[in-house]
């Protein structure tokens, strides 16, 4: 059994969950060591009404083990047992990325706190597997086929590539209901298993891991190969020609070019929407990502403008610069993040 589902931050403030067919949610409560999302408990106590399963989850951004653990814990006291628990580990605004020794203390940290074992939220090209699995904690996993607009998928694009417990398949999912951008997942469980990872002092659920499709690397995305074969999964030469098999050519193309192109051709097609955004960009341009963002960074900063595009979104204009859609907003006075115009000329 599979259930459908959004998750939701203060971005989605104010919006009616009684309206969308959907069969959980799962709602950002804490950032940091400090922030509480505004709306948060607003947002679990009507989708609680309503009986949708729920869940909520804490943003890490570096700011101290202990003071994260804390925050978080004491700011969901009144949702342990009836909500899952999840820690989003991101690249953006997080002093602790790239130090996963970092999430796996923060893991049992909070673990130790609320006894519940909390879920990991990451993309799937960089997701921490192997401390999912020493922790017993349930999958997250993020990984978008494109940034088109989409309703509810029965079978997301790459399903099957791996195993996980939730799968985020898109940041740009259209409900009824809600006029904007809303994130869409599916998770692959039934109510009772939702409730057990939720249980406190239950039994941790053990980690599946990732597996190869039937058909090995031939139903993978292109650049996730090419992201694999940077973190030297596929061997060089011959085991790598091996390990690839018909796709070997494609994907080694597209390496040759990332090792060859000048860095001002592969910032020309980042801004083109080539290389995706966040982690998952950082680990398919590899050794290149710094000064090929460095370029990026520079023209943010001489005070470059974007006109919208119809089917543009602001966080994929930010992912496009190397800002974030935050940073647009507040130049651009926008108060809605997911509304903006085509033609609309924003400073970046």
């Amino acid at each position: 059994m599979a259930l459908q589902g959004i998750d939701i931050s203060n971005w989605q403030k104010g919006i009616n969950l009684d309206a969308l067919a959907i069969d959980f949610a799962i709602c950002k409560a804490t950032q940091g060591a400090s922030y509480v999302s505004p709306d948060c408990d607003r947002q679990m106590q009507q989708a609680m009404k309503r009986g949708l399963l729920v869940g909520v989850y804490h943003y890490v951004n570096g700011a101290g083990v202990d003071a994260e653990a804390q925050h978080f814990a004491n700011s969901i006291k009144g949702y342990l047992g009836k909500a899952l628990i999840v820690l989003d580990w991101e690249q953006g605004d997080n002093a602790a990325w790239g130090n996963t020794g970092y999430l796996d203390s923060l893991v049992a940290k909070v673990k130790a706190l609320t006894g519940v074992t909390p879920l990991i939220y990451a993309s799937q090209s960089v997701f921490p597997w192997d401390i999912a699995k020493k922790h017993g904690c349930g999958t997250w996993v993020a990984q978008y086929a494109n940034n088109n607009t989409t309703g509810l998928q029965s079978n997301p694009w790459n399903e099957g590539a791996y195993s996980c417990d939730i799968r985020q398949y898109s940041s740009c999912g259209r409900l009824d209901g809600w006029g904007g951008n809303l994130d869409l997942n599916k998770a692959y469980m039934d109510a009772a298993k939702w409730q057990q990872f939720a249980a406190v002092g239950g039994a941790a659920q053990p980690a599946p891991t990732p597996t190869a499709p039937a058909t090995g690397v031939e139903n993978m995305d292109a650049l996730d190969l090419v992201a694999g074969v940077f973190r030297d999964e596929y061997g060089k030469d011959d085991d790598r020609r091996k390990a690839l098999g018909s796709r070997y050519d494609e994907v080694q193309k597209i390496v040759n070019h990332i090792c060859s192109a000048s860095a001002e051709t592969l910032a020309k097609e980042t801004w083109a929407g080539d290389y995706r955004n966040g982690s998952e960009r950082k680990a398919i341009l590899a050794h290149r990502y710094d000064e090929v963002m460095a370029i990026i960074n520079g023209n943010v900063e001489s005070g470059q403008t974007y006109t919208v595009k119809s089917g543009d979104t602001l966080s994929g204009i930010a992912a496009k610069f190397g800002t974030t859609y935050q940073k647009i907003a507040a130049k651009n006075g926008i108060t809605n993040p997911n509304i903006i115009y085509p033609g609309q000329r924003l400073k970046i």
